[in-house]
């Protein structure tokens, strides 16, 4: 199951993870982030152990969407280390997310 990130556990859980982490940026409100959250859950379920994947809604948390320039939702990115390794925005494949996640693993 896909985590639940904020402004609160956001260093924690994200920039100070020992594993890459998957975080959708999204909206209640946006019908393209509706369509993300089935391939954003099987990706939870699929990777589990060894990729953290969780979803931050911006506007409950604006300080750090701001913070990395959200734009457009769904944005996704992937950290390691701390770091952005691969941000997307915009709706994207489960295939197309797989490849970033081969690359990041």
């Amino acid at each position: 199951m896909e985590m639940r990130f904020t402004s609160e556990n956001f260093e924690a859980e994200v920039l100070k993870s020992d594993v890459p982490v998957l975080v959708d940026f999204y909206a209640d409100w946006c019908g393209p982030c509706k369509r993300m959250a089935p391939i954003v859950e099987q990706l939870a379920a699929e990777y589990e152990g060894r990729l953290k994947v969780g979803k931050m809604d911006v506007d409950a948390n604006t300080d750090i969407a701001v913070k990395y320039g959200i734009m457009s939702i769904p944005t996704l990115i992937i950290f390691k280390n701390g770091e952005i390794f691969r941000r997307e925005a915009g709706v994207q494949t489960k295939k197309s997310i797989e490849m970033a996640i081969g690359q990041v693993l």
